[in-house]
């Protein structure tokens, strides 16, 4: 018989748990313990429940409550009462101190778990409420045992598991076509087909506003200029039935003029039709600029998630070299390089180039004047981010320079780092796609383990994460990755299980459950029925196996980590392509698209490090800090050249498909040097890297507009104010205040060392 615990387990009955429990409430009374009572009481509630398969842990309760108010000592039953209800209140202090400390707006690891949510406001205290007591069930009653445990000790860390019981999904790339050619409902409103710039721009907002509601992680938009291009045209064509009324003249043979760019001119050398075309050109690109700081406006403004953050949205562009697609693309880089309201750098959308050879990337390519364009916004903005459509991996042999919708196959990325781009169901493409949830492994705690194993196993002694080639044998290095391997693949097929199980439980939703993302947004989803199950339609979307700290992983077991020895390196690339080839078996094992991911840690940075600190202590180079080195980079500590990280961090990207990104931290004003951006952008196409970014700071005085690229201004050297907004980059998107950082994340941008500005230059 076993008995149901009060968190969904089964365990074997043992009514010596009922002797001890009525015990201890005995012993709490005048009388003192009757352990033959104690005993008669436990062999009565096992003869009572011998026939049944299960009983609850709460029904064994009452029991013993009853069988005392009918013994000779009915004061028992009141002491063991209040011992079960203390028992209660002391399983729930955990619970009762975080939300003590979400009331009193603490700024600590938990209301700072995510930088872009403000945990303090009203809104954002619900959703941490919500949130602190989701996760306890989901551990409780929606993980199998050997999930939980292995979560429960840091093995594996499940992301967004408290979104785990609404069944949502990850992420989107929005097909922003369908519903700007379609109109569609949102909430009580419906709205038409797009007919001019700036109805197209808002409703890109509105899509990703609203879908953001329905799923746990960010919004994209993966051809931004080629959706939005011919509302420039029919605006255009506005603007030309406009100067119609005021010449008494149809001007619609001009409808169709072959335009070469949408620039601004003077007009007054300009007559007939030179002269309309040029002012309807100029009223055109006035509005299509307007739109596009609407749309940065609103992208910083809505709020989403009972309005408590800002929509965490990203779009791509910068292929279209048609005239439209290129004035969508110039307005869109001159609004974010004015910055929104009184001049600032807008956090949001995360702004991705596409960089392509052909059309963008070198001086005879059409769309080159802006990318040179895209390199000055971003160093004065941090964006645009750098998508390399040129990485071997981020190629579609489907893609044609002539086919106007190239873009359908050309790779898009959300701004934090996720991709979504192989399929096993479809064409390789990211639109109307994404992620439906993934899991990450500790790496550091499975390199200690072993590292201990493999000591006791041979019977040798070093210091872990102090090791040399000295006294780290040959013997050692064979045991403790042999080791390791073993670990690393009972861990990925505990985490591949893990999502399929996930994924199996997000099936049961309904399509009504997620009214625009799976009213076409989703592929495949335009057939499904509000009452239809969605499990027809998920198999579009990934699952992604993440890692963290693979630089510790790597101390842990040689004491050096890949960016300072080529053997740590090339075991750094074996246990990546070991999880890269698992997730191949499992693809094909659960037939759906598995994929490894570069976690983009932020919370989870420090909670792995505090739970392997607690049980092995302080290791140098391993949890010697707050954080663990995010999933193959780099430590931010460690100095060394911009092509050095870059040449260790690059044969990561082709193994990590379900995203990874590339940073360089500069060390000066980027503003007076912008061909150091386009240096950056060198280093991915030099070493064959799918995404990059630009860390770097920059500070601004509120009360006059002063900007510099000091970490540590204070006091503004213009007018004196102390209202001072340093932005900084946390996981792949920008926060204007550290103070919504957590611990972790704290101590690893003060430990960040820079690259000199002038040591990279673009070619």
């Amino acid at each position: 018989m076993k008995v149901i615990k009060r968190d969904g387990r089964l365990s074997d009955f043992n009514k010596a748990k009922i002797v001890e429990a009525i015990s201890s409430a005995m012993s709490r009374t005048e009388k003192g313990v009757d352990i033959t009572l104690a005993e008669r009481i436990a062999e009565d509630i096992e003869k009572q429940v011998s026939d049944k398969k299960q009983v609850s842990v709460y029904d064994i309760q009452d029991m013993v409550e009853k069988k005392l108010m009918n013994s000779s000592r009915k004061e028992v039953a009141q002491c063991y009462i209040i011992y079960r209800y203390n028992r209660d209140v002391a399983r729930k202090s955990k619970t009762k101190d975080i939300f003590l400390d979400i009331i009193g707006a603490k700024a600590n690891d938990i209301t700072r778990e995510n930088a872009n949510m403000n945990a303090d406001t009203p809104a954002g205290m619900m959703m941490k409420f919500a949130s602190e007591t989701t996760k306890p069930f989901v551990d409780d009653f929606l993980l199998s045992n050997d999930v939980r445990q292995a979560t429960k000790k840091g093995y594996i860390h499940i992301h967004d598991k408290d979104y785990y019981p609404t069944k949502s999904l990850t992420c989107l790339q929005h097909p922003l076509d369908r519903i700007l050619e379609n109109g569609f409902k949102a909430g009580h409103g419906s709205s038409r087909p797009a007919k001019r710039i700036e109805t197209a721009a808002i409703i890109g907002c509105i899509s990703m506003e609203t879908i953001q509601n329905e799923m746990h992680g960010g919004q994209a938009i993966p051809a931004f200029d080629y959706y939005l291009a011919p509302y420039v045209r029919k605006t255009y064509i506005e603007e030309l039935v406009k100067l119609g009324h005021v010449f008494h003249k149809d001007f619609s043979y001009l409808n169709d003029y072959q335009i070469k760019d949408y620039l601004k001119k003077e007009t007054d050398d300009l007559s007939g039709d030179e002269l309309v075309i040029q002012c309807a050109i100029n009223e055109t690109t006035n509005r299509v600029h307007q739109a596009m700081e609407a749309f940065i406006h609103n992208m910083n403004t809505i709020h989403s998630r009972g309005g408590n953050q800002v929509v965490f949205s990203s779009v791509n562009y910068g292929t279209d070299t048609s005239a439209e697609g290129r004035c969508v693309i110039r307005e869109m880089l001159n609004a974010t390089y004015e910055g929104v309201g009184n001049h600032e750098t807008a956090i949001f959308p995360i702004q991705i180039w596409k960089k392509k050879r052909g059309i963008n990337y070198l001086p005879e390519d059409p769309n080159y004047d802006l990318y040179q364009f895209a390199c000055k916004v971003t160093a004065k903005r941090f964006f645009p981010n750098f998508i390399n459509l040129d990485a071997t991996f981020n190629q579609n042999d489907l893609w044609k320079k002539e086919d106007p919708k190239r873009y359908r196959y050309e790779c898009a990325t959300m701004g934090c780092r996720t991709r979504v781009f192989e399929n096993r169901f479809g064409e390789k493409s990211s639109i109307g796609r994404g992620n439906l949830s993934f899991t990450t492994i500790n790496l550091p705690r499975l390199a200690i383990e072993s590292a201990h194993e493999a000591q006791d196993k041979i019977g040798t002694y070093f210091i872990i994460g102090e090791g040399s080639d000295e006294h780290i044998t040959d013997l050692y290095k064979e045991t403790v990755i042999k080791i390791f391997m073993n670990k690393l693949h009972y861990y990925c097929d505990l985490s591949a299980k893990q999502l399929y199980e996930r994924y199996k439980f997000q099936c049961t939703a309904l399509a009504k459950q997620f009214p625009l993302l799976m009213a076409g947004m989703w592929n495949g989803s335009e057939n499904l029925k509000p009452n239809d199950c969605v499990e027809p339609v998920l198999k579009q979307g990934t699952l992604s196996i993440g890692f963290i700290g693979l630089a510790e992983c790597l101390v842990a077991l040689i004491g050096k980590h890949h960016a300072e020895d080529e053997f740590a390196q090339q075991l750094g690339i074996k246990i990546v392509t070991t999880m890269r080839d698992l997730c191949k078996g499992y693809a094909d094992k659960y037939d759906l698209n598995y994929s490894v991911l570069a976690t983009p840690a932020e919370g989870l940075s420090g909670r792995f490090t505090r739970i392997d600190k607690k049980e092995y202590g302080i290791i140098k180079g391993v949890t010697d800090k707050d954080y663990y080195t995010n999933s193959n980079h780099v430590p931010v500590w460690y100095k060394c050249s911009a092509d050095h990280k870059a040449k260790i961090e690059a044969p990561y990207h082709e193994l990590t498909r379900a995203g990874h990104i590339f940073y360089i931290e500069l060390d000066g004003d980027a503003v007076k040097n912008p061909s150091t951006i386009s240096g950056i952008v060198d280093l991915l196409d030099k070493y064959n890297m799918g995404y990059g970014s630009v860390n770097h700071t920059r500070s601004r005085c509120m009360t006059c507009g002063f900007e510099n690229s000091s970490s540590d201004l204070e006091v503004c050297p213009k007018c004196g104010s102390n209202d001072i907004d340093t932005i900084q980059r946390i996981t792949g998107y920008l926060v204007g205040t550290t103070s919504r950082w957590n611990s972790a994340k704290l101590a690893e941008l003060k430990d960040r060392v820079t690259h000199n500005c002038d040591e990279i230059k673009g070619a």
